[in-house]
């Protein structure tokens, strides 16, 4: 994965940088001399750069899970979403959309790959909203080991479960497994931006954490995305 991300970041980015270099001059000095054949070629070349463009720096996201990994620390989840919510706030107003936080502990992590899973998990639930139905996104979490401690207060060596639920379109569950890996998309392109890197990000980073991540969906019937760790990690697995 180290030899993937310095080649990701080196040698595929140059070309690539070239591409859509030459590309927007042709476009910006020729676009009016080409026919419509030659603009659609321009435009279909620019739009595959792109995506590759965005391919690579997911891709490298992915790679940087454990080669640029930080040692845990206490950390704050509920400061990480208002956080997230804070950067998120065009786009939640853009689709009119809401989003409910509960209380949640502070525990044992990297904080910024925290924030990384939270930055991935939000907008997703707040993309696949039901057509003319504004999103409600709720997060909030629950102790499994412990249940009598209040979240701000957890037992040390407890299991917490972060949920990320929504209204939106659901999926089906046969298809559980195949979200949560690389490249994996269950929409056409056309439909909703996104690599199909996002979630897969998300459970490396929380086995990452020696935690799971699973969901519960159904078609048209929103979706509910359960993150389990727990609130220490094991003494001597700060870093990996």
């Amino acid at each position: 994965m180290q030899d993937f991300a310095f080649v990701a970041s080196h040698d595929l980015q140059e070309p690539l940088r070239k591409i859509q270099a030459f590309g927007d001059r042709l476009n910006t000095k020729y676009a009016a001399a080409l026919k419509d054949e030659g603009r659609d070629y321009l435009e279909r070349m620019q739009n595959a750069a792109s995506r590759m463009h965005n391919l690579i720096n997911d891709l490298l996201t992915f790679s940087r899970v454990t080669t640029a990994a930080q040692p845990f620390l206490p950390t704050d989840l509920g400061e990480v979403v208002r956080e997230v919510l804070g950067d998120l706030e065009t786009r939640i107003e853009q689709t009119d959309g809401r989003v409910e936080m509960g209380q949640l502990p502070v525990m044992e992590a990297d904080p910024l790959q925290m924030r990384q899973l939270l930055q991935n998990l939000i907008p997703n639930s707040l993309k696949f909203h039901r057509a003319n139905e504004p999103p409600i996104v709720k997060i909030f979490g629950r102790l499994l080991e412990g249940s009598e401690t209040q979240a701000e207060s957890p037992a040390s060596n407890g299991l917490f479960e972060i949920i990320v639920e929504d209204n939106g379109i659901g999926f089906d569950e046969k298809y559980l497994d195949r979200i949560f890996t690389p490249f994996q998309r269950l929409h056409a392109r056309g439909q909703y931006e996104g690599t199909g890197m996002g979630l897969a990000v998300c459970r490396k980073i929380v086995e990452r954490h020696h935690g799971s991540i699973t969901a519960s969906s159904s078609p048209s019937d929103g979706s509910r995305f359960i993150v389990t760790l727990p609130i220490k990690q094991t003494d001597g697995e700060n870093i990996q």
